[in-house]
């Protein structure tokens, strides 16, 4: 065996020993008992793929190495589920399954093939969960759950919170370092530019995603309205596009009629089925123009205080090593944040956002400095 197979071996024993981790947790948090079954039934699976790997190891003659504690990712990912429920993490971990099933794709040999399709079981078994989740909303949810599924890797609202925190870090830290640099021996100023930075920011983020948020709501409100009118004006050509849109799930041309003619006898159903299908849009996540304000005003206002914050409590060079020092390390933490949805390293992803906020601090900072002597 080469050493290459043994890298290969070790990689995919963490990940599985990962895996285990994470289901065992996510069965012990989950409250329904189908669900926390599932989660148990593919840690499972994740055990008897870990000890395929561990046997593998010992016959190419290497150490099976002990149990180590998880990814960050991992924990990260079992942290939210705590707090927020397993639903919370749905597309985190099925990310996760994605990784590993593409992990194994790329190593030809029997034994992957068989855990690879495993793997995509696992993903199966969530979809599933997800649509009998669904289906609590009517039978359209449960129609469209997949095309959710493939439309995913939403992970919404944690993705407004990272890149909401990181617009709010960058651009006031860069504020704060500009001004620092022009009148490093006036405090006052500094906070006083901080604050208006955080501010002016926070209510310009909330303004333009309410505006924002809010004409996309009544585009698809007019939308959905359209449709209602049709439904009403012209039942039988409604029907038939039902039931092109079965035909095209692969029902037969009698099938997908039947189905068709009985969500017609119910407007309410067929027209959900038709604003999910025909335009894409789930009627009952159209948007909250409020909470998206209020949500980007929080998120960027927590970034925002980081850089500002170290001139409340010191003074002099002190408080400006501790502003930068503090709002690199918040810069490397939202960095790690981003890594959870793109897939990349904890530190690629960290120092890329550092080197980033730091750039931007850097080039302020000089120009500050420049106006501050030009103006002395």
């Amino acid at each position: 065996m080469t050493v290459s197979d043994v890298a290969s071996s070790l990689e995919n024993l963490k990940l599985e020993r990962d895996a285990i981790v994470l289901y065992d947790a996510l069965a012990a948090i989950e409250k329904d008992d189908k669900r926390a079954s599932a989660f148990r039934t593919i840690a499972g699976n994740e055990r008897r793929h870990a000890e395929i790997w561990a046997e593998k190891l010992r016959g190419q003659g290497a150490e099976v190495p002990p149990v180590s504690a998880p990814r960050v990712r991992v924990r990260f990912i079992i942290a939210l589920a705590r707090l927020f429920g397993t639903h919370f993490v749905s597309d985190m971990v099925k990310a996760l399954e994605g990784e590993e099933e593409a992990v194994y794709i790329g190593q030809a040999t029997g034994e992957v093939e068989a855990i690879a399709a495993d793997e995509r079981e696992h993903a199966d078994i969530w979809r599933r969960l997800d649509a009998e989740r669904a289906g609590r909303n009517g039978p359209a949810a449960v129609i469209t759950s997949e095309e959710r599924w493939h439309r995913a890797g939403r992970s919404g609202t944690l993705r407004a919170v990272i890149f909401g925190v990181s617009d709010g870090l960058v651009s006031n830290l860069a504020l704060v370092m500009g001004v620092a640099g022009a009148a490093s021996d006036q405090p006052s100023f500094i906070v006083a530019a901080g604050i208006a930075g955080l501010l002016a920011g926070a209510f310009s983020m909330a303004a333009g995603e309410y505006i924002s948020m809010q004409s996309q709501r009544e585009l698809y409100e007019r939308q959905i309205e359209l449709e209602r009118a049709e439904l009403e004006a012209m039942p039988e050509e409604e029907e038939r596009e039902l039931a092109s849109i079965f035909r095209a799930k692969g029902f037969t041309d009698d099938e997908a009629a039947t189905i068709a003619h009985r969500l017609l006898a119910d407007p309410a159903h067929a027209l959900d089925t038709l604003v999910r299908e025909e335009l894409g849009l789930d009627p009952d996540e159209l948007g909250s123009p409020w909470g998206a304000a209020g949500g980007s005003f929080i998120a960027f206002a927590i970034g925002a205080v980081i850089p500002v914050i170290p001139y409340l409590l010191l003074e002099g060079q002190a408080a400006f090593l501790a502003s930068l020092g503090l709002s690199l390390g918040a810069l490397f933490a939202v960095g790690a944040g981003v890594s959870l949805l793109t897939g990349r390293g904890v530190l690629y992803s960290g120092f890329r956002q550092v080197a980033l906020g730091a750039a931007a601090a850097a080039v302020t900072y000089a120009v500050g400095r420049a106006i501050g002597v030009s103006v002395a």
